[in-house]
């Protein structure tokens, strides 16, 4: 997988940071096979996941399962 380093974000968070975001995923994925982008979006919602911690938050986490299974098939 590419290297590409994070964009530095704003505290304001501005639409140029949304343009900063959207460039670096493009140019961190534009080289990656299906099976690679979805290991990298699966790595990033198990981290994302990760930071939830009350009961009610499972069901969250079964749709964004639900949701990468359906991408990566």
């Amino acid at each position: 997988m590419n290297n590409i380093p994070k964009p530095d974000i704003s505290s304001a968070f501005a639409i140029e940071d949304v343009h900063k975001i959207r460039e670096w995923h493009y140019e961190k994925r534009k080289g990656m096979t299906p099976q690679e982008i979805c290991a990298d979006t699966r790595k990033g919602a198990e981290r994302f996941l990760g930071f939830l911690s009350s009961p009610i938050d499972f069901s969250i986490q079964e749709e964004v399962n639900r949701r990468i299974e359906s991408v990566c098939q």
